[in-house]
């Protein structure tokens, strides 16, 4: 009987440190990096606001080929969605919000398993140089779960900078080459 105060005990005192510890852990996170691709802007934007084109070089998909992918909606427009079901990536979707040619793409990402989150994905493509820098910027509202994981594997940017570091450099190769 004793033993199971000290562990009930010690279950209460765990779930405060939880609760209480993630009302001061960060409430929004950002995740960015950028590239420069030597092809034309117009070139670079297709392959991320056609999302047929966006899987062909996303760090997910390659990550998980086997994943079962839909599309819906005219690609570079508004409402065009890129919907995925995998074991290892969980599911959800990306939905164009809105454009700006050449320019900028702004898309919802929803992830519904395993953890459901909303992120505000945008990419940003501007003249420098001989080619365009392109930024790719995540950026979201941390739930008490997420505060807990980014903890513990280097906030959102350890988590998912590497994944957008390689995405940049597969949309780099696949623009360069169709230059």
């Amino acid at each position: 009987m004793k033993a199971l105060r000290i562990i009930i005990g010690i279950i209460v005192v765990v779930a405060i440190i939880f609760v209480v510890g993630s009302f001061f852990l960060p409430k929004t996170y950002s995740v960015s990096r950028s590239t420069v691709i030597n092809a034309p802007d117009s070139l670079i934007y297709k392959n991320i606001a056609d999302f047929n084109e966006f899987y062909l070089w996303n760090p997910w998909a390659k990550m998980e080929p086997s994943a079962k992918t839909t599309f819906s909606g005219t690609p570079v427009t508004p409402g065009h969605q890129y919907n995925w079901v995998g074991k290892e990536t969980g599911s959800g979707y990306m939905k164009i919000e809105s454009l700006e040619p050449n320019k900028k793409i702004d898309i919802e990402l929803k992830f519904i398993e395993p953890f459901e989150s909303v992120a505000d994905t945008k990419f940003d493509i501007v003249p420098d140089g001989n080619g365009q820098k392109v930024t790719w910027t995540m950026s979201g509202e941390n739930n008490m779960i997420s505060k807990w994981m980014c903890v513990f594997m280097g906030g959102m940017d350890g988590m998912i900078g590497k994944d957008f570091e390689g995405g940049l450099a597969s949309l780099k190769e696949k623009s360069e080459k169709e230059n």
